[in-house]
């Protein structure tokens, strides 16, 4: 097959997103078929035996790590060049409009997924009551398409309710070799924690540091457990308001990890905390798990696929008093709380990442687009 994706996210950022793309595409070339990716500039010419066309983008005022790809005539010519198969837009904005735009006038089958919980990011940013308009604007997108692949069963409820059509679920997937519990030691411990001692539970956190991910919400955890650590892995918009929200706190700034040092950052903490409740999936937390560090997460989006409360982590209420933080910390102590049961929760959260590799996530996402080429997809009324 010749595939061509098109999205505002990928290479040199560092998300979920992008490690699903990447993977994807490794896998995709791995089996023989052709990829074309289209994205904001500044990333490699080719991927893992992928082409990859950096178009001129621009920074979102609220959110600059994010940019927006604005299509021109080379992107139509290099796309009729490649002639592909199928299209596959990944998270429909200004480039992914082109993909769509592309698609429909050239007669090629389109695929689009959804990845980030956008609508929901809006009340972080003041802009809450644009969400309404917001999901319009999505349904109208997302509604091009034969097919809308959904990364948990939460995004598939949500958004076949607000009117988006075709609606799949396109299995998670994580690195198990890469991401491992051998991996802990303590040179990378002594990395995270900083220039504190190491007395008590070292907690970590890796991902953006942005509004949405409601990383304040862990203060009144290191408060209430004054022998705790608290490593934040990552960098983002919001840096410096988390650099004076965890003032006089012990707290250390770790900046971005890759690679095996990332993997040793996530099997050198104790317990993993994540309190975004705008999860479409939360790759991080699987990475976590397939590490052995156990986890705990919001009680919605699509967290609840991982996690099962009390067996291989523990999940909080995001909505409950004091804004969640109450229940975040209540769940903090429980997965902390016995030594003997966090060990249990270790092996679990291992055994449950080794049941999502790459390969079937990739397997399941090209019998998707199989069933789109043969026509056999069954298409909503």
């Amino acid at each position: 097959m010749k595939i061509a994706f098109f999205t505002e996210t990928f290479l040199p950022k560092v998300d979920g997103i992008v490690t699903r793309l990447t993977k994807t595409v490794q896998h995709l070339v791995a089996a023989g078929d052709d990829v074309i990716v289209f994205c904001p500039e500044g990333g490699p010419s080719n991927y893992m035996g992928a082409k990859v066309v950096g178009v001129p983008a621009m920074p979102l005022p609220l959110y600059p790590e994010l940019k927006l790809g604005l299509p021109g005539p080379s992107v139509s010519e290099a796309l009729e060049t490649f002639q592909p198969d199928l299209i596959h837009v990944v998270n429909p904005a200004v480039l992914g409009l082109g993909g769509i735009w592309l698609a429909k006038t050239n007669g090629i089958p389109l695929i689009a997924s959804y990845h980030t919980h956008l609508p929901k990011y809006l009340e972080h940013y003041g802009m809450g009551m644009l969400e309404p308009l917001l999901w319009e604007l999505l349904k109208a997108a997302h509604n091009q398409a034969v097919l809308n692949l959904c990364t948990s069963t939460a995004m598939v409820n949500e958004l076949s309710e607000k009117g988006i059509q075709n609606t799949a679920l396109w299995q998670r997937g994580v690195d198990t070799e890469t991401f491992h519990p051998e991996l802990r030691n303590d040179q990378m411990r002594k990395k995270l924690l900083g220039d504190f001692d190491d007395r008590g539970a070292l907690l970590i956190y890796v991902g953006r540091l942005s509004a949405e991910k409601q990383i304040e919400r862990i203060k009144p955890i290191l408060e209430s457990l004054p022998d705790a650590r608290l490593a934040l892995v990552g960098d983002g918009p919001y840096r410096q308001q988390l650099e004076k929200i965890f003032e006089n706190t012990s707290t250390t700034f770790v900046g971005y990890l890759a690679g095996e040092e990332l993997a040793s950052a996530y099997a050198s903490g104790d317990a993993f905390l994540f309190p975004s409740s705008t999860e479409t999936l939360g790759l991080v937390l699987l990475e976590a798990m397939a590490a052995g560090c156990p986890v705990v997460g919001a009680n919605k989006g699509g967290i609840p696929d991982i996690i099962s409360d009390g067996k291989n982590g523990c999940l909080y209420n995001p909505d409950g008093a004091n804004t969640g933080a109450d229940s975040l910390l209540e769940a903090t102590k429980k997965l902390l709380g016995n030594d003997l049961e966090r060990q249990t929760m270790r092996n679990a959260a291992r055994a449950e990442a080794e049941r999502w590799g790459w390969n079937g996530a990739t397997e399941q996402l090209r019998d998707y687009y199989r069933k789109v080429l043969t026509k056999s997809i069954k298409i909503a009324a």
